[in-house]
């Protein structure tokens, strides 16, 4: 006896529900986030004049499409707008209407107060909820390189820029003298004297256009160097017993403001920066997206993006980014790239040096994951250093105490778990925006997708 198939017909008309939304399962994202973002305040919204058509769409039902589709791994505008015709759930959230790219992308570019705004509102409404723990909270600070919609190809050098403008010179020169030879050897077809001198003038116009920030950033570069300078030389000098002197009391020498051969300028998007990616053994055009996550929920409670190519200076900024609703930080746990004892100082001590209530947990040094027969091994609990200990001896003292051993393991198991689904459940790996500002409104946006997509898991796990 043959198999027996299933009948699949083609051609008869189907009797769907007349509600959209029984289209999709009751416990899908899709209603999720509907039913979400219809909690949420939009008074912040800027209502799109009009796409490449004429039709008004409830801000809404744009920002629900938006977050749905961040959720899901669309970035595209053009990829949304050809979702409200793919997909059941992305037809249920527009009611079977279809916002054309055009309007899709205005919304998302002009109304940073309301992804901001949102991104507060929902986890404030996690901890109404109880997913968020609210005040005395633990939380894991790192970064990540997110590539920047730009090619590193499309970049120069300070250096080869200006070598590239003496060599256009020269060429120009070149051609003019071929100009009034009059018996010079005629160009290929279709290429004129007149054309290829302009061409070459354009281009190095372009080359010093993208010369000027790299100068630009060479002397703001040279300026917070000489400010903090000055600024370790005055400690040093409060210090120094009263009628003492400092050693090397003299003046520093100021700081070279020329840029560095090998600044770059990035054509595409020149606010990104070459950075290094992956284990350190490659180089990519990219930004630093920043994450503050609360440890308990895994939710992100701050966050930023910035193009240094390092974190150095980035633990301050994150911890300031974290959302009052929150509550009082208590412990910010951080790896050996954003430690610095400036950085510590200005997390747990407020600018007139009362103590803000947050304790630092960092790496000072680069360890092994790999624990040896000696590190496991029970061990006196280590000697607390004295009152004039540096910040390095305290973090040393710190790390060492099975407090803080076991409150640090918390970091690698959430934060670094967080920045894994953003980029490989998720997908997002590459700003669609161009520019620092509009990078930061995508990053706003990427974390709140996330938060809803974490809830919905949180959630149907309870119920």
């Amino acid at each position: 006896m043959g198999p027996r198939f299933v009948n699949v017909d083609h051609d008869t008309p189907l009797l769907l529900p007349p509600n959209l939304r029984d289209w999709v399962p009751s416990n899908h994202l899709a209603h999720f986030i509907l039913d979400a973002v219809q909690t949420l305040d939009l008074h912040q919204v800027r209502v799109n004049a009009r796409g490449t058509g004429r039709e008004h769409y409830p801000p809404s039902m744009l920002l629900s499409l938006l977050l749905y589709s961040y959720a899901t791994g669309l970035f595209s505008s053009r990829r949304i707008e050809q979702s409200t015709y793919d997909s059941v759930p992305t037809r249920m959230i527009c009611a079977d209407t279809h916002p054309d790219h055009d309007t899709i992308c205005t919304f998302r570019r002009e109304n940073e107060a309301l992804i901001r705004e949102s991104f507060v509102q929902v986890l404030e409404m996690a901890g109404r909820l109880k997913f968020l723990k609210v005040g005395q909270i633990t939380v894991a600070v790192d970064g990540t390189k997110v590539l920047a919609n730009a090619s590193k190809h499309s970049a120069v050098s300070y250096q080869r820029a200006g070598e590239r403008m003496e060599e256009l010179d020269l060429e120009v020169a070149q051609l003019m003298e071929k100009a009034e030879a009059a018996d010079s050897t005629p160009l290929q077809d279709g290429l004129t004297i007149p054309d290829e001198i302009v061409r070459r003038q354009e281009r190095k116009a372009q080359l010093a256009i993208a010369r000027a920030p790299i100068e630009a950033r060479a002397q703001a570069r040279a300026a917070l160097a000489q400010a903090e300078a000055e600024r370790q030389r005055a400690e040093a000098h409060a210090q120094v017993p009263k009628g003492g002197k400092p050693d090397g009391d003299s003046a520093p020498r100021p700081p070279s403001e020329a840029p560095r051969a090998k600044d770059q300028y990035n054509f595409t998007d020149p606010e990104s920066r070459i950075m290094k990616a992956g284990n350190g053994d490659h180089f990519e055009q990219a930004y630093n997206a920043q994450a503050a996550v609360e440890v308990e929920s895994r939710l992100i409670v701050g966050e930023g993006v910035s193009n240094a190519p390092n974190d150095k200076e980035q633990l301050v900024p994150t911890v300031g980014a974290i959302i009052p609703s929150a509550g009082q930080v208590e412990t910010v746990l951080a790896d050996s790239g954003l430690f610095s004892e400036r950085a510590v100082k200005a997390v747990e001590q407020s600018a007139d040096g009362t103590p803000t209530g947050m304790e630092v947990l960092a790496a000072v040094e680069k360890t092994s994951h790999h624990r040896s027969v000696q590190d496991l091994e029970k061990k006196a609990d280590p000697v607390a250093p004295g009152p004039g200990a540096s910040v390095i001896e305290v973090m040393r003292y710190r790390m060492k105490t099975p407090a803080g051993r076991a409150k640090y393991r918390l970091r690698q198991q959430t934060v670094e778990p967080v920045f894994g689904i953003i980029q490989s459940v998720m997908g997002f790996r590459r700003f669609l925006l161009r520019g620092l500002a509009k990078v930061r409104l995508e990053w706003t946006l990427v974390s709140t997708a996330y938060h809803l997509k974490r809830l919905h898991r949180m959630a149907t796990a309870v119920g």
